[in-house]
């Protein structure tokens, strides 16, 4: 594939051959749609329309009943995932599509609870996740990491629980700890034993916050759970001093813009406010977060940041270098990524 195509007569950059890192994906919502309907078929599980009709469900979780509605869709595609070769396969698949969309590192995030009832435990669930990602990551050359999440729905002791076994995996492929589903509920307090657990075993605190709440759940994540980045963080742009000080503090925003309009937290991607983020300083990850469910992948977000925002390629390779500097590949590694996001910038194009 050539790095530089035609569109319209000019010469364009290619966003697929664009080195990035991917730090917001989450491990069912990876799925291929084809994959889920291979599944179901293979259990017997019966899916609505919505996951079988080849098209991305239409989703509003800005209300009680639309975030039930979507956790209830990942939870059935979820169902799907009984047995080792299924995890397996998930993640080779993951990263394969990662790897077609420019992706040369990944951090995928995963609450191994949800999967421990149909794979023995939850550390052999654990631990047939990071065997899966050691196989991908060997067959697709993708450096591949795992996040893993507590679910703010649960108890905050389960939270701690899931502390200690990602530290006791530190070294076997998890490099960080994270806080997923309805930020609306509880408070992110509740859970800082467990980050001080996850940050004291020298793990990545990177709660979720600032998508379906306001700034104020973005500020819960730095002041009590010490984030060293923030999955989503985008209502951040609501609060100048907010800004100022993910900027000053080079927290990495995980946005998400095609999950963004899909949950209706905005109306349409021109309402993301990317270049509110960017001007600002913020440092920013885009990632693809659950393209099951929302229908695209991390090179899209790329091109709604070129198409819909009007980056220009010195920004977008901006973007990438970002994305690399927010994850938690070794140094060596980096300093590849920004060589060849680099080289990518060198290529002739038509808007440089």
């Amino acid at each position: 594939m050539e790095s530089v195509r035609a569109r319209g007569g000019a010469a364009i950059r290619d966003l697929r051959q664009l080195p990035k890192a991917h730090l917001h994906l989450h491990f069912t919502g990876s799925m291929r749609p084809a994959t889920l309907l291979e599944l179901a078929d293979k259990y017997g599980v019966h899916l609505p329309e919505a996951l079988r009709g080849g098209e991305p469900p239409r989703l509003r979780a800005t209300d009680e009943r639309g975030w039930f509605r979507f956790q209830r869709l990942y939870d059935l595609a979820r169902s799907c995932l009984r047995e080792p070769e299924d995890i397996q396969r998930l993640v080779r698949e993951a990263a394969e599509e990662d790897v077609r969309d420019g992706s040369r590192w990944l951090e995928i995030q995963v609450d191994p609870t949800s999967y421990a009832p149909r794979l023995g435990g939850l550390i052999p669930a654990l631990e047939i996740i990071l065997d899966a990602v050691r196989g991908a990551s060997r067959d697709t050359g993708l450096g591949i990491r795992v996040l893993v999440a507590a679910n703010r729905m649960k108890h905050p002791l389960d939270a701690r629980t899931l502390a200690r076994l990602a530290v006791r995996y530190a070294d076997h492929g998890v490099i960080g700890f994270g806080l997923s589903n309805d930020e609306r509920r509880g408070f992110a307090r509740d859970f800082d034993r467990a980050f001080a657990i996850a940050r004291e075993g020298g793990l990545l605190a990177a709660p979720h916050g600032g998508e379906l709440s306001g700034p104020a759940s973005v500020r819960d994540c730095l002041d009590d759970l010490h984030a060293g980045r923030v999955g989503h963080g985008v209502r951040a742009a609501e609060d100048p001093a907010l800004l100022r000080r993910l900027a000053a503090r080079g927290v990495t925003c995980e946005v998400c813009p095609s999950s963004n309009v899909a949950l209706g937290v905005y109306e349409k991607p021109e309402d993301v406010p990317l270049r509110t983020l960017f001007d600002a300083g913020v440092p920013m990850a885009l990632g693809a977060d659950d393209p099951l469910l929302f229908g695209s992948r991390l090179a899209a977000q790329y091109e709604i940041a070129r198409g819909v925002h009007d980056f220009t390629d010195a920004e977008l390779a901006e973007l990438a270098r970002q994305s690399v500097r927010g994850s938690c590949a070794p140094q060596d590694e980096k300093q590849r990524l920004l060589a060849g996001i680099d080289a990518w910038l060198a290529e002739p194009g038509a808007a440089a």
